[in-house]
């Protein structure tokens, strides 16, 4: 029978997991896993359907912390899953883990209890964690008052003097969109009242008028940015799955006011600076001080954390020094598509990390691939002249794809953000990142990675320009809303160039 593993959330990391968890096989594993989505969007169960696709769904009353828990807990008690794993960092933050724990089942569900989401729910708390337990992060960081302006200035431009640059973080949930970057003086009030006006409902409903506004203040940290998946057991032992670089940025180029950081616009996989000795420099650096003080805490638990970290190299492009970000509680978007793509037994390591033998369960990687995922995104226009993703966006537009073509062309298309009209059998837009497509190809003998990569990007661009994915404006039955980043994947083209020649 089956090993269930439910997937709790509704982008598209979580379908996906499903679907690897169902059909990826294990060279050593011969154990049957099946995926299933509880809740998941309105489209998933039609198009899963449309695709043939064995995976199942279980729908929740609504999209609360209670309503997920509700559904869960039916569907461990009757079987439909043997263990839970939660995409949302909200639903730990809230407590999902703690509602199962008083249900009798603690010990099915991977993640954090409400006491211990701060580490990624509280930023602040997660740095003076890593200070304590001399995990390195930022070189110098400050927990002021947000309504303290002429304190955040003095310590933005020390930071901007003596690093070349300050990051404002909003040092709560915020959904990868918290932090704002400084890079000069003349920056510091518009950046400033911009965060202050984004989250101003967020500081009130948090604590009032009365009570201080914190507010986190670092040094920029240069180098390479990377991130890493890791699963610990509840004995402590773990995994660190393949690196991947995400795109953040909304368009090409460096953060600023007017390229913000948003949920992910694409990411690769693996990273191209990924080394052997990267693995062990995160294992001794993060992963090991991190574990001891979960133990330390008496908070270690099955979980999945993914630490967004900053590396700096030597002229031989080997890792010298990495500094962790910011600590997060649950898989990453996009980031964990292209990761889990290149996995042949996600099902056996998420039943090890529940049972506690990590340490016997190595993660089985298609080394020789490379994998890309780019987010297709609502473009501006629309009744309101809609800026587009990730601010105003148009919706109920519908979505038109060429299955055949795609097929063709082997690139995977997951739903996100779209709703499905069963009366019309029509996919429709539901605005902000509506889609995924996933690229995979092996490096043969005589490729480089980096010309692999390039016939991938310009695959997922062709099928865009060719308007083989698209969602129909209202204004122009022959145009497309979507739009993307056209440079998903060319670092490892940066990365070839960078490298010395030998």
């Amino acid at each position: 029978m089956a090993y269930k593993i439910g997937f709790a959330g509704t982008d598209g990391r979580t379908l996906l997991s499903a679907l690897i968890t169902s059909t990826a096989t294990s060279t050593t594993h011969g154990d049957d896993f099946k995926g299933v989505v509880i809740r998941g969007m309105p489209a998933m169960p039609p198009f899963a359907s449309l695709m043939q696709w064995p995976v199942e769904f279980i729908p929740t009353e609504d999209n609360s912390k209670a309503g997920y828990a509700a559904a869960i807990i039916e569907a461990l008690k009757n079987g439909a899953i043997d263990c839970i794993v939660p995409m949302p960092e909200d639903l730990l933050l809230e407590g999902l883990v703690d509602e199962l724990a008083a249900a009798g089942f603690h010990d099915r569900i991977v993640g954090f209890t409400s006491e211990n989401a701060f580490i990624e729910g509280d930023k602040i708390a997660c740095k003076r964690l890593c200070r304590d337990y001399q995990i390195p992060v930022a070189d110098k960081w400050y927990a002021v008052d947000a309504r303290d302006y002429a304190e955040v200035l003095q310590k933005s431009l020390s930071l901007i003097d003596a690093y070349g640059g300050a990051v404002l973080k909003f040092p709560y949930s915020a959904g990868g969109k918290g932090a704002r970057i400084i890079l000069n003086a003349w920056e510091v009030k518009e950046v400033y009242d911009t965060l202050i006006k984004d989250y101003k409902k967020n500081y009130k409903k948090l604590f009032g008028n009365k009570r201080e506004w914190p507010l986190l203040i670092e040094s920029r940290m240069s180098g390479v940015e990377i991130s890493f998946n890791i699963l610990i057991d509840k004995n402590g032992n773990f995994q660190i799955l393949p690196t991947s670089m995400d795109y953040p940025e909304r368009f090409p180029g460096p953060a600023s006011k007017d390229n913000p950081i948003t949920g992910g616009m694409g990411s690769i996989s693996p990273h191209p600076m990924e080394t052997p000795e990267l693995f062990a420099m995160v294992a001794a650096d993060i992963v090991k001080p991190f574990i001891k003080a979960l133990k330390d805490k008496n908070a270690l638990r099955p979980c999945l954390v993914y630490p967004g970290c900053y590396l700096s190299f030597d002229h031989n492009m080997a890792p010298t020094r990495i500094r962790v970000c910011e600590i997060n509680i649950r898989p990453p978007e996009p980031e964990w598509q292209p990761i889990i793509r290149r996995v042949r037994n996600l099902g056996a390591l998420f039943k090890a990390t529940i049972d506690g033998n990590l340490n016997e369960v190595v993660p089985e990687i298609r080394s020789e691939q490379i994998s890309i995922c780019t987010a297709l995104v609502t473009g501006p226009g629309g009744p309101q002249g809609q800026k587009g993703y990730p601010w105003s966006c148009t919706k109920g537009e519908p979505v038109e794809i060429d299955f055949n073509y795609l097929k063709k062309k082997n690139i995977q298309v997951i739903p996100s953000a779209m709703t499905y009209s069963a009366e019309d059998n029509v996919f429709k837009s539901d605005g902000t990142r509506v889609l995924y497509c996933n690229v995979n190809a092996a490096v043969k003998e005589g490729q480089s990675r980096a010309q692999v990569a390039e016939k991938l990007r310009r695959k997922v661009l062709a099928a865009y320009e060719n308007n083989k994915i698209r969602v129909i404006p209202r204004e122009n039955p022959e145009g497309n809303r979507l739009d993307l980043r056209s440079d998903i994947g060319t670092h490892f083209n940066i990365t070839a160039d960078l490298l010395p020649t030998t």
